[in-house]
């Protein structure tokens, strides 16, 4: 394989080096940042065998080579172009200049959530272990795995542990994240988040019983009662409470003498910022955040299997947009109350439009006659099931456009089953099948057959667009022989 050469075709498909702005590659994508994306010359593109997939998302126009190509090429791109060594967030910082508002919005979501994925994946499949252990009925009527077998108490409690930890811990994680993000110490952010989860705090999933019984703690400050109340399970309070503490925090290092810079401008901040936080900031930030969390809840729930199918139809164009990313801080609400809503059901919904677009891709294997797409499809269409989509969507369902239509066909009436038998997820995980453990135990048999529904749908009405496109495309040839 001719490196140089490809890098060569790309950059002048994409415009040349006087298009290019910025450029980064991932493990499978070069990630590119262009002055004009009306330029790129796509069907040349979608010629190169080299080239499994094209999309622009947030800024950034990407172009999928797969790992172990990606690297060598970007290489030689980056010397042809001009482009000093650049790492993918500051690709992400040049793309953000380009965004609109909202998009940068979601973006800014996106920045401080998805680094603490990993550890509430963690934490959320944990808790579907122990749920699968502690569930009765599902492998024995009548009974749990534990009660079965009482021996594995004890396992199930460490687990359960284990489970909690990211959750009732959380206002932690995003502390530090944020903070880090809107331009603070992030370690001051993890302080901030340590101090609305003390001990010495009212447990906050206990706020609302206290409250009903009038025996919520207080701090007497001159007259002045604060609420001694802990924010865990908290999303909104730690978001708006880490903007403050950054914002603070800049503003002192800008007028503290550098002298005094390091004992001052932490004590303050954190100082400052706690006091904002039990006083105003938290208080009112807890209300949205329980008024969000019950509109949604409510939404879901009267919306039933009309709203499943609208969400199931229009998700995986979201996805398309990137504002599939604000998702995340409510997924995260939605499972630090998991006692209250019982679950995420964007993540289910989430799994069905997978499922479909795996479908889809794995229809348009059996039809196309193109080698190219075949051998991208058979790997993507795999990759989509297992809840991994971008090469599917990008590298065959969009470039086709028909087996994207099946695609959200078949989420929609996949996702309106599921709304229709309450399934919900009570952690993050793949959206696909290994999701399965990710879902609520009572409700395992309803995701199977969801995406099984989903995948069906999805398949069959491929294949009847494709059949449909096929004739369309001999009507044409022989409309053009008889001119």
């Amino acid at each position: 394989m001719d490196h140089k050469k490809i890098a060569s075709e790309v950059l002048n498909a994409i415009g040349g080096k006087e298009n290019v702005s910025a450029a980064a590659h991932c493990a499978t994508r070069l990630r590119l940042v262009l002055h004009d994306e009306s330029v790129v010359d796509q069907a040349a593109l979608d010629n190169m065998d080299v080239v499994k997939g094209t999309f622009s998302t947030g800024g950034q126009f990407q172009i999928i080579l797969g790992s172990g190509t990606v690297n060598v090429v970007y290489k030689h791109l980056a010397e042809m172009s001009g482009q000093t060594e650049m790492s993918t967030s500051d690709v992400k910082d040049a793309a953000a200049k380009k965004l609109n508002p909202i998009q940068q919005f979601v973006k800014m979501l996106s920045d401080i959530f998805v680094p603490i994925i990993p550890a509430i994946v963690a934490g959320g499949l944990l808790m579907g272990i122990n749920n699968i252990l502690t569930a009765p009925d599902l492998f024995i009527e009548g009974k749990s795995l534990v009660d079965a077998n009482p021996e594995m108490a004890d396992l199930a409690a460490l687990i359960n542990t284990f489970a909690n930890a990211a959750f009732v811990f959380l206002p932690i994680l995003i502390g530090f994240s944020a903070t880090k993000r809107f331009g603070g110490n992030p370690f001051l952010g993890a302080t901030l988040g340590m101090l609305m989860v003390h001990p010495d705090l009212l447990n906050g999933y206990g706020y609302g019983a206290a409250l009903l019984n009038n025996e919520v703690p207080v701090w007497n400050l001159f007259g002045l009662e604060i609420e001694k109340v802990g924010y865990q399970g908290t999303v909104l309070p730690v978001l708006a409470a880490s903007f403050i503490l950054a914002k603070i925090e800049t503003s002192l290092r800008k007028v503290v003498p550098s002298a005094l810079d390091n004992l001052l401008t932490p004590l303050l901040s954190i100082f400052i910022t706690g006091v904002l936080t039990f006083t105003l900031v938290g208080p009112l930030t807890r209300s949205a955040g329980n008024l969000l969390t019950d509109g949604i809840v409510w939404l879901y729930d009267t919306t039933g299997i009309i709203g499943g199918i609208i969400f199931g139809l229009l998700y995986a164009p979201i996805v398309i947009t990137g504002m599939h990313h604000s998702f995340i801080a409510v997924e995260t609400q939605l499972l630090a109350d998991v006692v209250k809503t019982g679950g995420s059901f964007i993540f289910v919904i989430a799994a069905m439009s997978n499922i479909a677009q795996g479908g889809a891709t794995l229809a348009v294997l059996k039809t196309t006659k193109n080698a190219k797409i075949k051998g991208t499809a058979s790997a993507a269409g795999i990759s989509a099931l297992l809840g991994i989509t971008e090469p599917a969507m990008f590298g065959v369902n969009l470039k086709l456009r028909y087996p994207f239509i099946g695609a959200i066909i078949g989420s929609a009436v996949g996702s309106g089953f599921v709304t229709l038998f309450k399934v919900k997820a009570t952690a993050l995980g793949a959206a696909g099948i290994p999701g399965i453990i990710s879902i609520r135990p009572d409700t395992i048999i309803s995701y199977i057959i969801g995406m099984a529904i989903a995948f069906a749908v999805a398949f069959i009405v491929t294949i009847v667009l494709a059949k449909r496109e096929e004739k369309k495309a001999v009507k044409q040839t022989s409309d053009q022989v008889a001119a």
